[in-house]
């Protein structure tokens, strides 16, 4: 009985590592592809904050690439007169940003 707890224990432990290394990386991301210029956890600076992003779509199952587009191609509109300019990422990287965005509370 041990070792199964055992196991899933390193495995969950594993599992947190993981996720927090994958935001540690997409937080050093977003510094390093300039996002902290206009947006900030929890409060609006030229962009909308990364909280009111995440609750605006929460439970929107198709949110992380939708946003992962307006990332790569700019968008505006949505949060008001001021448009998001087109960023130099990956796809790859938008999506990593976009899910990262989405986890704020």
């Amino acid at each position: 009985m041990k070792k199964p707890l055992s196991i899933a224990l390193t495995v969950a432990g594993f599992l947190a590592v993981s996720q927090a290394a994958v935001a540690a990386s997409a937080a050093d991301l977003a510094k390093k592809k300039g996002c902290l210029a206009c947006h900030a956890a929890d409060k609006k600076l030229v962009g909308p904050s990364y909280n009111d992003i995440a609750a605006k779509y929460k439970g929107d199952a198709g949110a992380a690439d939708k946003l992962a587009v307006k990332v790569k191609t700019g968008g505006s509109g949505v949060w008001g007169p001021v448009p998001m300019p087109p960023n130099n990422v990956t796809p790859d990287e938008a999506k990593a940003l976009s899910k990262w965005v989405l986890d704020h509370k």
